[in-house]
């Protein structure tokens, strides 16, 4: 049986969020596409989430809860981009950061649960559950990180509202190292679920 590295397997998880399957290829296998296919009119041309070691966190930033505390559509597509970050960065904690409560409950910990529920083991999520604009997203993530050790930032956000987070989180003093939206990956339609991949990142 063929042992998969941590690298290799990074690249396959990766490739997975696509909704394509990585398997080992038999021996004397045909690789070359069937006649027609065309993988990139399939999956688009996606912008590549970035690899990242576990100095550096994923924070996605939160949106407005419906009164009901039941999250909107754009908050679970910023959700899904964060969660395919994550896999390509199994190292990195991620840190949902929203307050703005509704029915009890804060943008933070719905995100929270809905990454728990794609597969993310809980240790790896910090919750900053307070911020109720984005410059105190980004003020209240700037202490998180001091707090936890961590260096910087990838930030996961709309696309209408990236650059706005850029600036306020540079403001912030924070380093901000990429960032990713539901509009540059375009796999929100795919079905996503992480599993217990990689291994959980050490928190402080």
């Amino acid at each position: 049986m063929m042992r998969w590295t941590w690298g290799k397997r990074v690249v396959c998880a990766a490739i997975a969020v696509t909704g394509l399957a990585c398997v080992p290829a038999p021996a004397g296998a045909d690789l070359t596409a069937p006649p027609g296919l065309d993988l990139a009119s399939i999956l688009g041309t996606p912008s590549l989430p970035g690899i990242y070691g576990p100095d550096t966190a994923v924070v996605v930033l939160g949106y407005g809860l419906t009164p009901e505390g039941t999250m909107r559509d754009e908050l679970v597509r910023r959700l899904r981009a964060g969660l395919a970050q994550a896999v390509f960065a199994p190292w990195s904690p991620i840190i949902v950061t929203g307050g703005n409560p509704r029915a009890g409950r804060s943008e933070a910990d719905a995100m929270a649960g809905w990454l728990v529920d794609a597969g993310v083991d809980e240790r790896r999520i910090l919750r900053e559950s307070e911020a109720d604009s984005t410059v105190a997203n980004a003020r209240n993530t700037a202490a998180m990180l001091v707090e936890k050790g961590l260096r910087s930032v990838v930030l996961v956000t709309s696309e209408d509202h990236i650059a706005r987070a850029r600036g306020a989180f540079a403001d912030a003093g924070v380093s901000v190292v990429g960032d990713l939206t539901p509009d540059r990956t375009q796999w929100d339609s795919v079905p996503l679920y992480l599993g217990r991949f990689g291994p959980v990142p050490s928190v402080r």
